[in-house]
């Protein structure tokens, strides 16, 4: 048994400390909003965030986490009322919606950062996010409609 802290809440997990986290989120905790795409960290669909730091969950141990404090998408905010869920849907970002729990788990992580990131921050912070779609300017623009709404702007 492996305790993981998941959203707030200190939970028992029955998998091998080798255990990709994102099965034992998925599969253990049934956690759905975790998303598999690549399996190999490239197209982050898999973010989550470990001490507020966005990991692919594809490729990081069950074990290497213990003790950490794990944020998944349902997690984020209890009435999915976070800046970044805000924008999103104020500026309709997604299209399919398959890569979205990982892009915004991601900027949640980069505004936690920095306050008012520029196009490159943006950029940088996530480039490891795929978007099949194609919809990054609505991903940018909702980062920077996020940083606003977290600044009190309306």
């Amino acid at each position: 048994m492996i305790t993981l802290t998941v959203n707030g809440k200190r939970r028992q997990v029955d998998a091998p400390p080798d255990m990709p986290l994102l099965w034992a989120i998925r599969e253990k905790l049934n956690l759905t909003g975790t998303k598999f795409g690549c399996g190999v960290a490239v197209c982050g669909a898999c973010t989550v965030l470990v001490d507020g730091l966005p990991v692919r969950s594809c490729v990081t141990t069950t074990g290497a986490v213990a003790g950490k404090k794990i944020t998944t998408i349902e997690g984020l905010s209890a009435k999915n009322d976070h800046p970044v869920q805000k924008a999103w849907i104020e500026l309709d970002v997604p299209q399919c919606g398959y890569c979205q729990s990982g892009q915004i788990l991601s900027a949640a992580a980069l505004l936690a950062q920095k306050a008012t990131p520029t196009d490159t921050d943006i950029d940088d912070a996530m480039a490891g996010n795929i978007c099949r779609c194609g919809t990054y300017q609505r991903i940018r623009a909702g980062i920077h409609r996020a940083a606003q709404i977290k600044k009190g702007g309306a």
